[in-house]
């Protein structure tokens, strides 16, 4: 497995797709503010994801469904004041993308106010006329199948989802039909680990795993999970770097490491 080396240019999608190609993993953390920005571009992320799940690290909701179109493009301008380097994707919060054209008007928001590079909906087969509207007017879009947390709510809690043959079969088309769409970036969410690896080899995107094993293109987690320091109970796919590498910045070095070497997640990270 390839190690890579830290980027010394600007991350761009070509080159997210470009290591893809060559079989380099992604390692991507979230970011929230500008003193971490800095700190997990020097240790070698690649890629921030300025996720909604701000909502509960920062702000203390129970979920990200009260995550407004203002507080993410608070948290991801104080990312984007600090960023040279890594890919930036923000999330688009829960009811800012019911229709294409609502969703048009909150990713240029994005893009223009929270300098976004490109940005995240969830959902699948119902969003493709969304990601069709938001790629037509040049806006990368990242989809978000499998676990979807902005419907937590629906699941009854936050489960793995794509158990069985009919939810597998759905995620997958979801993950096809986003792909037809326009999407240049998929993150699959707490599935089996070879449901993923069916997503991963049918799609020609960079696929973005977070709880769905180690076959993806690449892996995310929650910065402040990845630190151990978020209260109560940590999912299954969380791994605490922090307490095995004394610092910040040496944890996320590790956490780079080991997801560029395949060695994170591991099995017992997987579902």
């Amino acid at each position: 497995m390839m190690t890579g080396t830290q980027q010394t240019h600007p991350v761009t999608l070509e080159t997210l797709h470009a290591m893809c190609q060559r079989g380099e993993k992604i390692a991507c953390l979230t970011s929230y503010d500008a003193s971490f920005t800095r700190v997990l571009e020097s240790a070698g992320v690649d890629m921030f994801i300025i996720g909604d799940s701000l909502g509960m690290v920062m702000m203390g909701y129970e979920s990200t469904v009260p995550v407004t179109l203002e507080d993410m493009l608070h948290y991801a301008a104080n990312v984007a004041r600090a960023g040279q380097k890594a890919w930036r994707i923000v999330d688009l919060p829960c009811g800012t993308y019911e229709t294409p054209a609502q969703a048009l008007t909150s990713a240029r928001r994005l893009v223009d106010e929270g300098g976004a590079h490109m940005v995240k909906l969830e959902g699948g087969v119902d969003r493709v006329a969304t990601v069709e509207h938001l790629v037509s007017n040049n806006i990368p879009v990242c989809g978000h199948v499998g676990l979807l947390p902005q419907s937590v709510e629906k699941y009854g809690g936050y489960k793995v989802q794509g158990r069985d043959a009919a939810g597998a079969a759905a995620i997958l088309a979801d993950a096809q039909a986003l792909q037809q769409a326009g999407v240049g970036m998929l993150v699959v969410e707490c599935v089996p680990a070879d449901l993923a690896v069916q997503i991963t080899v049918s799609v020609e995107v960079p696929v973005i795993g977070i709880g769905a094993g180690v076959a993806c293109d690449g892996q995310v987690l929650v910065l402040y999970d990845m630190l151990g320091i978020t209260s109560g109970r940590l999912p299954r796919f969380a791994k605490d770097f922090l307490q095995e590498n004394g610092s910040v910045r040496a944890a996320v070095a590790a956490y780079v490491k080991a997801v560029k070497d395949g060695r994170y997640p591991a099995t017992e990270h997987s579902y």
